[in-house]
């Protein structure tokens, strides 16, 4: 054994704008927030010698603040907090590319991918990776992400990316090869793609590309324990700013190797660090703009309306799917579940309330359809290995009834104003620009089938107003959980 140091690896990922503290339901005391968060990692660099904080993916979207000012709050928020490196997440582009190398440039931190490619010249959109000295040892990190950036960055004909685990695992191996002749002492895969993937990953990896450690994200995943696959420990801390996951490791100078290892799932609570109150006054500079802009109420619900897991029906994703139904006049309308940012909301409604839980700007389009389209469809995005925490999930209105056998994996029935669906009968459908993109990937449905009945009608160019106009004109409206979409 040669020499051998100890190292704290704090790590967050899908932290989303999660910017404020919160009560915990029942309990009355604050969880998470930034400013707390940041106090427990101050406190941490304090308290050991050896301390890095790195973020898997999605700082931003899914608050208020984070929209208005299209990801720049987050990005100057993030350097308070100094991560000492980062990777992309999906949601790091929903403001474009071209933004997001605006924001790049904004942050103090290295942001790490090694998959996204300028197609024609063979050069890679993001540094590949970052190297970190600290103790005489040299820890290198490498970034990938999640396939779902392909579809974000679909529309721009110049950015290409490898997209199977195997050819990722391939890149890593690119990477790790050109330093074979230099110590690398810790090598940890900082990923966005699922902890379902990252398993997969894990198990693709030649271990001579001497990965120790994937920290990922995207999957939302809550582990009680890392997993351990081909030598390689895998942890994810869940969503947001509640928790934080703490891995205290001992690394072998001569094996290159973690020798010792504990890991915790931290919960930010109320006494675990003094908050940091300089970020906090911060935070406050753009919450007052916000409050101040988005503080009316817009509309009130019979009561609270609630949206907690994407893949199953939910009764505030029944409202939006029903509401856009109606101003689209579609027969059918498609709501991506992840479009719904808010695990709950009413009874009041307030601009800021809904603007944090609808946030996304995107057209909305009718096409008509056949039958057995429509069937395809529900029996893609229904199908049991899509309900992982990693695939695209939807919310449907009233008129339709799905029924999914998990035994038989497939569609058991699908109605239509309480009667079959008709195979050569057309229907009309909306669905959201992002999701007529990926049609095929998501729905099991390629443009040219979309548009081969009949043409299609843009119906709204930004359908986060439409719907705002939906509920200001509807008072005192609510919806129930009533079997829409049914997994048997």
């Amino acid at each position: 054994m040669g020499v051998t140091k100890k190292f704290t690896i704090l790590h967050s990922n899908d932290m989303h704008g999660d910017f404020l503290a919160e009560v915990a339901a029942g309990k009355g005391e604050l969880i998470g927030g930034l400013a707390l968060l940041s106090g427990y990692v101050n406190k941490v660099r304090r308290e050991e010698e050896n301390v890095l904080f790195v973020i898997a993916g999605d700082m931003v979207q899914g608050s208020l603040i984070d929209s208005e000012y299209k990801g720049i709050s987050t990005m100057e928020i993030m350097n308070y907090l100094a991560p000492d490196v980062v990777t992309l997440g999906n949601h790091e582009f929903d403001y474009g590319l071209p933004h997001l190398l605006f924001l790049e440039k904004v942050a103090n931190f290295p942001i790490v991918n090694a998959n996204l490619y300028i197609k024609g010249y063979g050069k890679r959109l993001m540094k590949p990776y970052h190297i970190i000295s600290k103790a005489g040892f040299d820890i290198m990190f490498i970034g990938i992400v999640t396939e779902k950036v392909i579809d974000s960055v679909g529309k721009d004909p110049l950015i290409g990316s490898f997209i199977s685990l195997e050819e990722a695992s391939h890149e890593v191996s690119v990477i790790t090869d050109a330093y074979k002749n230099d110590d690398i002492d810790l090598t940890i895969l900082l990923t966005h793609i699922g902890f379902d993937s990252d398993v997969e990953l894990a198990g693709l990896l030649k271990p001579e590309c001497g990965v120790d450690m994937i920290i990922g994200g995207h999957s939302h995943t809550i582990l009680e324990q890392p997993a351990k696959v081909n030598n390689v420990l895998i942890a994810q801390a869940g969503v947001g700013t509640n928790q934080i996951g703490r891995f205290d490791i001992v690394v072998d100078d001569d094996t290159n190797s973690i020798i010792d290892y504990k890991w915790q799932l931290i919960p930010i609570v109320e006494g675990i660090a003094e908050p940091d109150a300089r970020l906090q006054e911060y935070i406050n500079t753009f919450a007052t703009t916000v409050d101040r802009k988005y503080g009316a109420p817009i509309c009130k619900f019979t009561d609270v309306l609630t949206h907690p897991v994407r893949f199953v029906e939910t009764s505030l994703g029944n409202l939006f799917a029903d509401a856009l139904a109606e101003m689209g006049e579609c027969d059918i309308m498609l709501v991506g579940s992840g479009s719904i940012r808010s695990k709950e909301l009413g009874q009041v409604v307030t601009l800021r309330d809904y603007r944090a839980c609808f946030p996304y700007e995107d057209s909305m389009s009718r096409f008509t359809v056949t039958g057995r389209t429509l069937q395809t469809m529900f029996a893609r995005f229904m199908r049991t290995e899509n309900r992982n925490g990693e695939g695209e999930s939807y919310q449907v209105n009233g008129r339709i009834r799905a029924v999914y056998s998990d035994s038989a994996r497939a569609l058991q029935s699908l109605t239509f104003d309480g009667q079959p669906i008709v195979g050569d009968r057309l229907y009309t459908i909306g669905l959201i620009g992002f999701h007529i993109q990926n049609s095929e990937a998501y729905l099991g449905v390629t443009r040219e089938e979309l548009l081969a009945a009949g043409r299609s009608k843009v119906i709204a160019t930004n359908v986060a107003d439409v719907l705002e106009e939906y509920l200001k004109g509807h008072q005192n409206i609510g919806r129930k959980v009533e079997g829409r979409l049914v997994y048997v």
